[in-house]
């Protein structure tokens, strides 16, 4: 497929793309709206791990898009690394919590819990704002016992109106500092998560495929492991300075995205 052609799929990062702490980006609703009405399937792609799938649906729904069976968060990802019998220590928000409980058989939050006594299979980290001494020692005690260290992902920032935090892969670096041990990612860009997408757009080749993100590292990475074009926005965490060779695009928004995409 030439960069001319219209996708069948296009993989949509939320936060940077679609809105800013649910606030929406000035006419992501509408250029998620064109896409569909021309006939493109339109797929969020998130790293964030904090929030449930039902409430990634719902906050969707309520700025007007529908989103039921076509979101893939990198909790989903972090669960599939998981196996039945594990005991794990979840250090992350409740999207994780949620994710990691439908697969294993105990699950332990490291910050609702005065005390964490192991022995843990896996020590499973993302975005949450209880991070704090406590936890990083029960991880690192964790995975010092023999834990298998997982990141749902390893975004250094999240986007806000107000500017940049820390995300989930700052947390996830603490924890690997102490520890010495390099965790093993399952949100984008990792393959991980390129199975979830692969599996929900069964029959679409990879060609038909454009991931548009806000991030060059995470989500141009991302479009290279599906083999999937890249579309790059500014305005998430990435301005224009920062924009390499690497984007099949570079747009100001979803909005140009959409234009361009459907030749407009």
């Amino acid at each position: 497929m030439n960069k001319t052609e219209t996708p069948s799929v296009v993989l949509c990062d939320l936060d940077g793309v679609v809105w800013l702490a649910h606030q929406p980006i000035a006419g992501s609703v509408e250029a998620i709206a064109s896409l569909r009405d021309a006939g493109v399937r339109v797929v969020f792609v998130t790293n964030n791990s904090f929030s449930t799938y039902n409430e990634q649906v719902a906050a969707l729904a309520a700025i007007g898009v529908p989103a039921e069976g076509n979101i893939v968060t990198s909790a989903m990802s972090a669960a599939t690394a998981m196996k039945p019998s594990w005991r794990v220590l979840v250090c992350g928000g409740k999207g994780l919590i949620e994710e990691v409980s439908r697969v294993v058989s105990e699950v332990v939050v490291a910050y609702e819990q005065p005390e964490t006594a192991g022995p843990f299979d896996a020590v499973v980290v993302g975005f949450h704002r209880e991070f704090n001494f406590q936890v990083l020692s029960d991880a690192l005690t964790a995975v010092r016992g023999g834990a298998v260290l997982i990141g749902s992902n390893d975004d250094p920032t999240y986007p806000t109106p107000n500017g940049p935090i820390p995300g989930g892969g700052s947390i996830l670096a603490a924890i690997e500092k102490a520890s010495g041990v390099q965790a093993m990612v399952t949100g984008k860009p990792y393959q991980p998560m390129a199975n979830l997408v692969s599996e929900l757009c069964v029959g679409v080749a990879s060609e038909s495929m454009v991931m548009v993100g806000d991030r060059i590292d995470t989500d141009g990475g991302f479009a290279h492991t599906m083999g999937a074009r890249f579309a790059m926005v500014l305005s998430g965490v990435t301005d224009a300075g920062q924009v390499g060779v690497d984007a099949d695009y570079v747009c100001g928004d979803l909005a140009a995205v959409a234009e361009t995409l459907l030749g407009e």
